[in-house]
């Protein structure tokens, strides 16, 4: 089976707790994030919430999924599991530094639908490509949207 695994770090210029303070506020990620077209943030922010998600990536098709947040260490780490369109797991964790902080993301994702696994197959370049598309413009509209300008 094709499966996608990503490890992305990104540094702010915040510290862990300020970082978190932000990353919590679930009701503002579709303000944050255009390309989330549906987000229903069931429990919040807390181990054992469900979230459901549908994403547009830059690609011909929308990806419909669950994640469920199974570790909630405020302002130090999070594992999710994944399930839907793409099934899998994920962590964030968040280390502070004397310049701010360095939160990292690993994941490892894999198309569950026949539709999409056939074109993860096919077209394994354009489908990381979305994937890591995902990913940079989350980074840079959360910093743009999501944390206060003065903490940017």
């Amino acid at each position: 089976m094709v499966s996608f695994r990503s490890d992305r770090s990104w540094h702010f210029a915040v510290s862990p707790e300020e970082l978190w303070d932000c990353l919590t506020v679930t009701d503002d990620y579709p303000q944050w994030w255009p390309w989330l077209r549906r987000f229903r943030p069931d429990g919040g922010f807390r181990r054992g919430a469900r979230w459901s998600c549908t994403v547009s990536p830059p690609l011909p098709y929308d990806v419909q999924f669950s994640v469920l947040l199974d570790e909630v260490d405020p302002a130090r780490r999070v594992s999710a599991r994944v399930d839907g369109d793409v099934r899998g797991d994920a962590v964030l964790t968040v280390e502070g530094d004397t310049s701010g902080c360095t939160a990292r993301l690993r994941s490892n994702l894999a198309p569950a639908i026949p539709v999409l696994r056939s074109f993860g197959t096919v077209a394994r370049p354009l489908v990381r490509w979305g994937h890591d598309w995902v990913l940079d413009q989350g980074q840079r509209q959360f910093v743009d949207r999501g944390l206060p300008t003065d903490m940017s």
